[in-house]
């Protein structure tokens, strides 16, 4: 398979069946988006849920009621087949793992889409970083913490980090770096005590691939975009679907467009 297709390519490829799994490394210099979908009686809430915690779940773009598709976000985007793999939802128990959506979209649903970490890798490795889940070919390791997030509505639960190890210097050089992408989850959370934040174990992840960490290396988290996940298994609702983690969606916006100047 072509390994640089342009994010058009490669949502097509993911619509033909021929992408699966993560797409970290993939379309580098191109946002990629954390999903939510669920029904529009509970739009409002979740809504307030993201603007509350912004960390988390920093809002790229919304769709409107029943319309699959997503111009402000890239050429023939169709949210039903342009993700490589889904989680459904049903009353806050995850039912199914699919690759297409098409026989379950209803008329009623809306699509969010959350900035995703995978965004402000590209600039860690510009910088001269060493992203480790990249350079090991696996997916991010993510973790469940202690940190509550501010409820809205029925949405509540505790944040999900992401975790990339690196030594103090390159740690503190990280931070400075994402503090720029606020879109896509801004500055670390946390950086060399994972129990501070209620990690028992490092090397079981919750989500993702565990990743090598060398000595001198500490782990550095980041605030993830599958905490709105739980929170929709919180909430409870009779019907939701996100992406399987790692599997994003790719659009044709541009990472440094997300980007803001340090005042």
């Amino acid at each position: 398979m072509n390994q640089t297709p342009s994010p058009l390519e490669l949502r097509r490829q993911i619509r033909a069946g021929l992408h699966r799994g993560n797409t970290s490394g993939f379309c580098a210099g191109y946002v990629q988006c954390n999903l939510v979908i669920l029904p529009a009686d509970s739009a409002a809430d979740f809504l307030a849920f993201c603007q509350a915690n912004p960390k988390p779940c920093p809002l790229i773009g919304i769709s409107e009621a029943g319309n699959p598709m997503l111009p402000q976000l890239g050429a023939d985007i169709d949210i039903r087949s342009d993700i490589p793999s889904y989680r459904v939802f049903r009353h806050g128990v995850l039912t199914d793992e699919v690759e297409n959506i098409g026989a379950l979209w209803q008329d009623d649903l809306v699509a969010f889409l959350l900035g995703c970490s995978f965004s402000f890798e590209e600039a860690l490795i510009a910088d001269g970083l060493e992203v480790r889940n990249i350079t090991e070919a696996v997916n991010v390791p993510m973790y469940r913490t202690n940190i509550e997030c501010q409820s809205a509505g029925p949405f509540s639960g505790k944040m999900v980090v992401s975790m990339r190890p690196f030594t103090p210097a390159d740690a503190a050089r990280a931070a400075d770096i994402c503090a720029a992408y606020p879109s896509v989850h801004g500055a670390p959370v946390q950086i060399g005590n994972p129990a501070e934040i209620g990690i028992s174990n490092i090397t079981q992840p919750d989500f993702g691939d565990a990743v090598t960490i060398k000595p001198g290396e500490v782990p550095v988290f980041w605030a993830c975009g599958v905490t709105p996940q739980v929170a929709t298994e919180q909430a409870k609702l009779p019907f939701c679907i996100t992406h399987t983690p790692g599997c994003m969606l790719v659009t044709d916006l541009k990472n440094s467009d997300l980007a803001v100047t340090a005042k």
